[in-house]
């Protein structure tokens, strides 16, 4: 019999792993100047509390059951993992949380057979108990200095708001609605022609249709439509927005071009998880010709107020970035690790009763300030094969021990 790994799941390797952490690394670096700490959530979660936010599918859970019965799931995402822990476990906390993740996800596909990938894994921050235009800019410029900091060049802020694209769907009929904001999001101009809408209203969805592209020109599309007041000082609040980030990212010492942010306003843009009440956005890279997201966020004002025992709402705001599509963009882009680290030294006991002075010189050197990564021979080679693992283990030193403790040192040419 041939073991394998489950359909949708993979293994990581060494140099997989070894890429995964220099990713991870800088992330952790930037969140860490921003002020943000490290928060770990339950891999499982009650299947009530996934559902909570009415925004995930049960189809796509990969869902379990313990000796009590109770239904669990592998999270599928983790905003709601961390507004569950917020609310629950943080009781009395100083607003705002800056808290950030690394951690692996679950997602069922429906096309298994595939061999469709289930888990993956991604880095992202939550930043709770902060509303408004400056924590939406803090969060989009976070972005920005994350990309910047992994060297990612050609990338767009796709930038929504669900609270407009929401109210420009209430118009039409409500048995309508989910067909339009289907067609909006897929561009899909047939059916836009051919549902039974109104001159006025297919009019509208065609304007709607529209709503991509630079900033300016699509605000002043939006306010054509004859907003109300509300709807309208949320238009203003989004330019204001975007006004503050260009500014931000003009009054940089760090130019324009390294940091990446240009702007796309879409919003057509609809998020796979409903809970999101401002923004939302997507972080879209192009290179070689190929585009991928490479993260996603939003506002969710409503969230934590599902989970907190007296239903108070706590304002909070997120993204995530997905660091599978993160590392075949940089492996493609050669800023990757291309071998495992090498070892710095090999120990060599040249018999049997010099073991005890070769552990004792390993452990001189593993003691070092710095790190020193030293490897002990275990035998059963002779000197030529012994220079011919460290020749192909990329190992700089050779310490040839005696029991007396006196050592040779060979340096080691690749």
């Amino acid at each position: 019999m041939v073991y394998q790994s489950p359909v949708g799941a993979r293994d990581l390797l060494p140099l997989d792993v070894a890429q995964k952490r220099w990713i991870e690394d800088r992330l952790q670096q930037v969140f860490h100047r921003w002020g943000y700490h490290r928060i770990i959530t339950s891999t499982l979660e009650r299947m009530d509390t996934l559902m909570a936010g009415g925004a995930i599918q049960r189809s796509t859970v990969i869902q379990l059951q313990n000796g009590d019965d109770e239904d669990l799931g592998l999270r599928p995402e983790l905003t709601a993992s961390i507004a569950r822990t917020a609310v629950t476990r943080m009781a009395g906390v100083t607003y705002p949380q800056r808290l950030y993740y690394n951690a692996n996800i679950f997602q069922r596909t429906s096309e298994l057979r595939h061999n469709r990938q289930q888990e993956f894994y991604q880095a992202g921050v939550e930043l709770l108990g902060s509303g408004g235009s400056l924590a939406d800019a803090e969060i989009l410029l976070l972005v920005a200095d994350c990309l910047q900091a992994l060297g990612l060049s050609h990338w767009y802020l796709i930038l929504g708001e669900a609270e407009i694209t929401r109210s420009l769907l209430k118009a039409f009929p409500s048995d309508l609605q989910a067909k339009v904001r289907n067609a909006i999001a897929h561009l899909d101009c047939v059916t836009i022609d051919t549902l039974p809408l109104s001159d006025e209203l297919r009019e509208r969805a065609r304007i709607m249709l529209d709503l991509r592209g630079n900033p300016g020109n699509v605000l002043q599309k939006v306010t054509s439509l004859g907003l109300d007041q509300p709807l309208q000082a949320v238009v203003d609040n989004l330019k204001s927005l975007v006004e503050l980030l260009e500014r931000s990212v003009n009054s940089s010492t760090t130019p324009r071009e390294a940091t990446g942010m240009e702007i796309i306003l879409d919003l057509s843009l609809l998020q796979t998880f409903d809970y999101y009440t401002g923004i939302v956005f997507e972080v879209v890279s192009q290179t070689n010709g190929q585009t991928r997201v490479v993260g996603r966020g939003g506002r969710y004002d409503q969230l934590l107020g599902l989970y907190h025992p007296k239903g108070e709402s706590i304002p909070g705001i997120g993204f995530a970035l997905f660091l599978e599509d993160l590392q075949q963009i940089l492996l493609s882009a050669q800023r990757l690790p291309q071998t495992t680290p090498a070892s710095n030294w090999l120990i060599v006991p040249e018999t049997p009763d010099a073991y005890t002075a070769a552990f004792a010189y390993a452990t001189k050197l593993r003691d070092s300030t710095h790190l020193v990564r030293t490897e002990m021979d275990l035998g059963g080679r002779d000197a030529d094969e012994i220079r011919q693992y460290a020749r192909d283990r990329s190992i700089a030193q050779i310490a040839w021990i005696k029991a007396d403790g006196v050592t040779t040192i060979e340096s080691i040419r690749h």
